[in-house]
């Protein structure tokens, strides 16, 4: 079998979309995202596992859209399963997209198995992602970590996520190493209470001034996002938005844990409940153009199992 694939990073998180046909069966994103999980799926663990991959890649891949008025549709996937939207990633489809030939700048419409969104390649090349509306789920839902008392926003980006502020610690000065080791304990301890969060973001003091703040973000699969995360800092202006501390339409500069930085700004969908449309601004860079070998005789064509690596 070969598979070309575009490689592509947002900030510092990769994404590797696939441009070659697969025949996914379904009337709606969600139900070709099916059909591939039960038919398909040895192409995600290819892709993303060892010895091909890398378990901190996100994969694409390019659809044919539903609708004739939309430009294309996308499914999500990563090292341990299917993700319902993805920031980073859909910024870098768009960038593959152009890379290739197949978008010009202006006004795009993209399918996810979470809705369509809308998407702005700009003349410079950067792209901005106009998200699926945003909520807080809850407020400062307390948690006890190494003896310290933390308060998590649960919130809702595209993918459900547990906030936390923790600028009055010296949290984001440690590894990443310790840093997904708390993470992944703080998701144990939230997901008694919201067993559909599976994303965890701390944030502290930006490192320049020109930023609004830093984050630290734990994905499924036990990975940090190299990248601001575009669904992390929806959720993150959707818990700005609902304490009145960010106007719509203002800029929130969002920086990374490796120090690359996402604009954002909202509008409101209603305001009663809180709701609000996310905008992400960034910029992808294509580095790689892959024609994918898989070799019958391998026996780890399809992957490494994450229970040997």
């Amino acid at each position: 079998m070969q598979l070309r694939v575009i490689d592509s990073h947002t900030g510092g998180e990769p994404t590797r979309t696939i441009v070659s046909e697969v025949p996914l069966v379904g009337t709606s994103v969600a139900e070709r995202l099916a059909f591939m999980h039960k038919h398909f799926d040895y192409l995600r663990t290819a892709l993303i596992h060892e010895p091909r991959g890398a378990e901190v890649m996100v994969g694409a891949i390019i659809l044919s859209a539903i609708d004739p008025k939309n430009t294309a549709g996308v499914i999500f996937f990563n090292n341990v399963g299917y993700l319902g939207m993805c920031g980073h990633g859909t910024i870098g489809v768009v960038e593959t997209l152009r890379w290739l030939g197949k978008l010009n700048p202006g006004v795009h419409s993209l399918e996810t198995c979470v809705g369509d969104i809308q998407v702005l390649l700009h003349e410079d090349r950067r792209v901005t992602l106009d998200n699926v509306a945003s909520y807080r789920i809850a407020k400062d839902y307390p948690i006890r970590i190494d003896g310290d008392s933390l308060m998590a926003d649960i919130a809702y980006g595209g993918n459900y996520f547990a906030l936390l502020d923790v600028s009055h610690t010296d949290l984001l000065s440690r590894s990443a190493d310790f840093l997904t080791k708390q993470s992944i304990e703080i998701l144990s301890k939230i997901r008694i209470e919201f067993p559909q969060v599976d994303h965890v973001e701390l944030f502290g003091k930006p490192i320049s001034q020109k930023n609004n703040s830093r984050s630290f973000v734990l994905c499924p699969g036990n990975q940090y996002d190299r990248s601001p995360c575009g669904t992390g800092t929806s959720a993150k202006l959707a818990c700005l938005a609902a304490d009145g501390k960010l106007p719509p339409g203002q800029i929130w500069r969002q920086e990374s844990f490796i120090g690359s930085v996402f604009e954002a700004s909202y509008v409101w969908v209603d305001q009663a409940s809180k709701s609000i449309r996310p905008s992400i601004t960034s910029r992808a860079f294509v580095n790689g153009d892959l024609q994918v070998i898989a070799d019958p005789e391998d026996p780890f064509c399809w992957g490494i199992p994450r229970d040997r690596t």
